[in-house]
């Protein structure tokens, strides 16, 4: 019988077996945490800009 074949063979396909499924996982983690370190980065980035914009305001500010 061909689709008992087809079906026994596709189960256990490179496609559906658990070591791929675990493989695209964790290449998928791996995007993951690249990205949440970029984003930190450019938020800190972003933080320092800020404060250094900050610093040179209060510095220049004329007194009163």
């Amino acid at each position: 019988m061909p689709d008992e074949e087809d079906r026994t063979e596709s189960a256990v396909g490179p496609d559906n077996s658990q070591e791929a499924m675990d493989q695209r996982r964790l290449a998928q983690e791996t995007r993951n945490e690249r990205k949440v370190w970029y984003f930190l980065g450019y938020f800190l980035f972003g933080i320092h800009l800020v404060a250094f914009v900050m610093i040179y305001a209060v510095m220049h500010a004329p007194n009163k």
